[in-house]
């Protein structure tokens, strides 16, 4: 048995997960915008666990971010700003008396559906997560890939193919308006379709009215299509995954996976691509999942 615990910016789930597979404990409460609180949230959660096993439990946490080689502190959290410069897992560590993995909340989406979920028959799995943000995991044989930097899988903040986004007329010289994630994003959709046709409306409600036939939402959904599809041969010429599998809220909306598949066989080296695109087994519990499998499947 292992803890799975996921920190996110509205909760903390946990997880008690056995060898095989199964749970034998699932429970989310708020998370608090407070950094010490978070700490003792989680120990209080380890705490009780391990009372009501009454066995040594090991533990993994995902989060948003990532922990530096360098500096031991999270970077890469714009969403949970509370953990942004903490020694998050040094501070789990001592709170718990005890190793303590931590880990991307997007590698452990992805590592938990390699393991047991989607795509638990393919060597090379890529995890995409489409949600307020676009971020990525990258798993070879059931181990988590990070690199030094820790931060491997990233896609979505490298800027989106140029011979597309040179018609874009960009307000700043910021390079984050040219990144993927602006372009394919549930934030990053909303502002755009609602700059280019004058509306207020969410993201699902595009989809919404794409599904309707609406002719604005259809022409963006559609260039929404051309850009997912182009980004995502970028990772295909640089990794050749085996799979990709499909999270978060604005995946949820995607209906077209298999159309995505066609479009991105045009911008494939080959004009081949022999994976598989799928949806996720688990769903938003994945990240929790995987983080409970922490410890012994993270490589370089």
């Amino acid at each position: 048995m292992q803890i799975g615990i996921d920190v996110g910016a509205t909760k903390i789930e946990s997880v008690v997960l056995e060898d095989n597979g199964n749970e034998s404990h699932r429970e989310r409460i708020p998370c608090p915008k407070e950094y010490t609180s978070i700490v003792s949230a989680i120990k209080v959660i380890h705490d009780k666990l391990q009372n009501e096993f009454k066995r040594e439990l090991p533990i993994g946490v995902c989060h948003p971010g990532v922990h530096s080689p360098q500096t031991g502190l999270v970077k890469n959290a714009p969403n949970c700003y509370w953990l942004e410069k903490k020694p998050f897992q040094s501070d789990l560590r001592k709170a718990l008396g005890k190793e303590v993995f931590c880990e991307n909340d997007a590698n452990c989406f992805a590592l938990s559906e390699a393991i047991d979920g989607a795509g638990k028959h393919y060597k090379i799995v890529y995890g995409i997560i489409l949600g307020s943000g676009a971020g990525g995991g990258l798993v070879i044989d059931k181990k988590i890939v990070t690199g030094p930097n820790g931060v491997a899988g990233e896609w979505g903040h490298n800027q989106i193919p140029y011979f597309l986004s040179k018609k874009e007329n960009f307000e700043t010289t910021s390079l984050r308006e040219a990144e993927i994630e602006s372009f394919i994003s549930g934030l990053g959709l909303a502002k755009r379709f609602n700059k280019q046709y004058k509306k207020n409306l969410k993201t699902n409600e595009i989809f919404e009215l794409n599904r309707k036939h609406d002719l604005d939402a259809e022409r963006f959904i559609d260039e929404f299509k051309i850009n997912l599809a182009m980004s995502l041969a970028t990772i295909i010429n640089i990794l050749d995954p085996d799979a990709f599998v499909f999270g978060g809220g604005v995946s949820n909306e995607i209906d077209f996976l298999s159309e995505i598949e066609t479009i991105v066989k045009k911008y494939v080296i080959g004009k081949e691509y022999d994976g598989v695109f799928l949806k996720p087994k688990y769903g938003d519990a994945s990240g929790v999942r995987g983080a409970a499998r922490l410890g012994r499947t993270t490589i370089y």
